[in-house]
């Protein structure tokens, strides 16, 4: 995991607080998206944007519709869904 993501999950531990510790560093990309979409500010997902790119983040969401348990809510489902179509590269939807 790069750094950058090591210190942006250090700084948001909160929202990751059923994660042990010394596992914080194993959280994966699409644990950290949905998270921070679904409980994170604005600023935060601009933070996240920065760090891990819009492509990438919205390649990571429209590829959990594909998940039997889709885990965003609905609200912020459609938000992002808006948002990825207009401003991020084309992708597989």
């Amino acid at each position: 995991m790069a750094e950058a993501l090591k210190q942006f999950i250090e700084r948001h531990k909160s929202l990751f607080w059923y994660t042990p510790e010394s596992k914080k560093d194993e959280i994966s990309e699409s644990l950290l998206v949905e998270n921070i979409l679904n409980y994170g500010t604005l600023d935060d997902v601009r933070q996240l944007i920065q760090i891990m790119g819009i492509n990438n983040i919205a390649n990571i969401f429209f590829s959990a519709k594909d998940r039997k348990k889709l885990n965003y809510y609905p609200e912020i489902h459609n938000f992002f869904s808006h948002v990825f179509a207009k401003y991020a590269q084309k992708h597989s939807q």
